[in-house]
């Protein structure tokens, strides 16, 4: 990737609420805890891999933005003893203005691990009510949990690209690709997440994005995940090998028409 440099600053928080003010509000399909109530676009779960790949948008970060963030957050943490509502607007606010400046790809910035974060892969947020306090250290929060999502993202990107089936691969060839990346892709999310409340939404997404990344379309991507998962992924439940297994099959000869070698 060849990242260009970010262009100036601006008036940061404006940008936010042009983007803000230019949308209707319609809650996500479903509502990801998460996502902001603005729309699906701004919902990580339902983005495209189009819209995330980091080999595609540039991102470069350094202590000028840093300060140039950090320094307009602050300004927007409610002030000590906001309730639940305020605290939750702050977050869909600040989730505008990161998506106006840098892409819809910061969204999921505060899909943070457990159940206050939706089943995410985030730790350096919890969930409204316990990360958000003092100005400084709220925009710290904030800052760190978007750069360990765009860790995130470029970490999928590599783990995509060596996995991905070889060009001219056959059916059963591609089959045993599918079905080693779904393997390995579900045992990360598994792994990352600690499989707590909601961390399946994760995995789908991840599993749909791959399927993208290979030239599928996302409809098609994300109808394949639904069928091969099959509702058998539960919150606070690690999946059996076994289970795993039979999802990343299933996954893989839905796609193909073919089994795996399993002498490879």
């Amino acid at each position: 990737m060849s990242p260009k440099q970010i262009k100036g600053a601006g008036n940061l928080r404006a940008k936010g609420a042009r983007l803000w003010h230019d949308r209707s509000v319609v809650l996500p399909r479903p509502f990801w805890r998460n996502a902001t109530a603005i729309n699906d676009e701004l919902a990580p779960a339902w983005l495209p891999w189009s819209a995330v790949d980091p080999d595609r948008i540039a991102f470069v970060w350094n202590d000028e933005e840093d300060s140039q963030v950090a320094a307009t957050i602050t300004s927007m943490v409610p002030a000590a003893g906001a309730g639940w509502e305020e605290k939750h607007r702050f977050t869909t606010e600040v989730t505008v203005l990161l998506a106006a400046r840098y892409g819809r790809w910061t969204c999921g910035w505060h899909w943070a691990v457990g159940e206050g974060g939706g089943g995410g892969v985030v730790t350096s947020w919890c969930c409204d009510s316990h990360s958000i306090g003092e100005r400084a250290a709220t925009a710290d929060k904030v800052i760190a949990s978007l750069l360990e999502w765009r860790d995130w993202l470029e970490e999928l990107a590599e783990r995509f690209a060596q996995l991905a089936p070889p060009s001219g691969a056959d059916a059963e060839e591609r089959s045993w690709h599918l079905e080693r990346a779904a393997t390995r892709l579900v045992t990360v999310v598994v792994d990352r997440t600690g499989a707590e409340c909601g961390w399946y939404g994760l995995c789908h997404t991840v599993l749909t994005w791959f399927l993208s990344s290979t030239g599928m379309g996302p409809e098609a991507a994300r109808d394949a995940v639904e069928t091969a998962i099959g509702g058998r992924f539960e919150s606070w439940t690690q999946p059996s090998p076994m289970l795993v297994e039979n999802v990343s099959e299933g996954l893989a000869v839905g796609l193909t028409g073919e089994r795996a070698y399993r002498d490879r």
